[in-house]
C-alpha cells in the first residue's frame, strides 16, 4: 500500500472550502484514496462527510493511502495539494 504523510497547509484545516477542494481533487485522481489523522481511522477521501468528521486542523499530520494501480502519482498530487494549501489539484 502506498501512503503519504503530510501536514495540512490550510490554516483552517480541512473544513468548508478546503474540504470541498480536497474532495473534488480526490475524486478526480481516478483511484480510491483514504485519508486519516495520524494514528486514526481512515475515511474515503472523496467523501465530504467523512472528511469533515475527521476534524483535521491546520498544521496537523494526515495520512493519504491507496493500494490501487496509479496510486503513487495520485498520492503525490493530493499530498502537494494538502501540504501547500492549494485551491486546485496540481497538474500531473
Amino acid at each position: 500500500m502506498a501512503e503519504r504523510r503530510v501536514t495540512i497547509g490550510w490554516p483552517e484545516g480541512l473544513h468548508a472550502r478546503p474540504a470541498s477542494v480536497f474532495v473534488r481533487a480526490a475524486a478526480a485522481v481516478g483511484v480510491p484514496v483514504t485519508i486519516a489523522k495520524a494514528g486514526g481511522n481512515p475515511v474515503n477521501a472523496a467523501s465530504m462527510l467523512g472528511l469533515l468528521a475527521l476534524g483535521a486542523e491546520g498544521g496537523e499530520e494526515v495520512v493519504l493511502a491507496s493500494d490501487a494501480p496509479g496510486a503513487e502519482a495520485a498520492l503525490d498530487r493530493l499530498a502537494a495539494l494538502v501540504q501547500n494549501g492549494l485551491d486546485e489539484l496540481p497538474a500531473a
